[in-house]
């Protein structure tokens, strides 16, 4: 896994003071040039799920990306977690707080069947807010979460700590 970690932290791109000064935000979109990195990251990915997840929850919208490629490849469903108002009914909602407001997230109402093992996979691990909030709405719908996965985490914002009372199963390929 060294080496991968090694090839993501090569091809993402830091850009200093974006959306705002002070922010070193962390581009994922260089990754998805390379299409056999790609590949290695799917497989790094589904490495670490295989036999422990029957459902990958992608978070919208960068854990779309990654995520419908990760369930496909260990030949089980995805459900899209979305922004409250892009799903017809009959949908299952979630609200949470969020530093200067809320949010709500969804999902399909029935997508989720009791006792179902699920991966919640997005982009970046920052204050693990929105992954947090993911893991409700699975549990709100009877599931259970086994396995978070992210590209990358961002340590210095301790996200992981939102997510532990859900399973101490967090993939994250490289670090800052």
């Amino acid at each position: 896994m060294n080496l991968l970690k090694e090839k993501i932290d090569q091809t993402i791109e830091n850009i200093p003071d974006f959306p705002s000064e002070g922010i070193q935000y962390k581009d994922i979109s260089p990754l998805f040039l390379d299409p056999v990195l790609s590949r290695e990251i799917i497989q790094g990915f589904t490495e670490k799920a295989k036999g422990k997840v029957d459902l990958v929850c992608g978070i919208e919208s960068r854990g779309f990306l990654y995520g419908v490629q990760i369930a496909h490849e260990l030949n089980i469903p995805f459900v899209m977690i979305r922004k409250a108002g892009k799903l017809p009914p009959p949908i299952v909602a979630q609200t949470y707080e969020l530093e200067y407001g809320s949010a709500t997230i969804e999902l399909k109402e029935n997508v989720i069947q009791p006792g179902m093992r699920v991966m919640i996979h997005d982009d970046v691990l920052a204050t693990g807010g929105t992954a947090e909030a993911a893991a409700w709405l699975v549990e709100k719908c009877g599931g259970v979460v086994t396995q978070f996965s992210f590209i990358a985490a961002l340590n210095y914002l301790e996200g992981e700590k939102k997510l532990k009372s859900f399973t101490e199963d967090i993939v994250c390929l490289t670090s800052y």
